[in-house]
């Protein structure tokens, strides 16, 4: 895969683990997706890799419409492997 992004999610309290289960459902062929519970200023913690940006703005985009997502940071790494 080209491109490899973090994406730090804020949820509505109490959801992070529905959100999870949601997050790992649009894993596919061309999208690798891990994901985190974390503590802190942030909910979840995405790891996407995908072939191309407009991939990623896809996925993003996705993250971004679900309903208890009420924040999201994207991390484009610089590295690709």
């Amino acid at each position: 895969m080209g491109v490899k992004a973090y994406v730090l999610i804020t949820t509505i309290m109490g959801s992070e683990y529905e959100v999870l289960e949601d997050l790992i459902k649009m894993a596919g062929p061309d999208v690798s997706i891990q994901v985190d519970v974390v503590y802190g200023v942030y909910d979840l913690v995405v790891v996407v890799e995908v072939s191309d940006l407009s991939s990623l703005d896809r996925v993003v985009t996705n993250i971004r419409r679900h309903p208890k997502v009420t924040k999201t940071v994207t991390l484009i790494s610089s590295t690709a492997r």
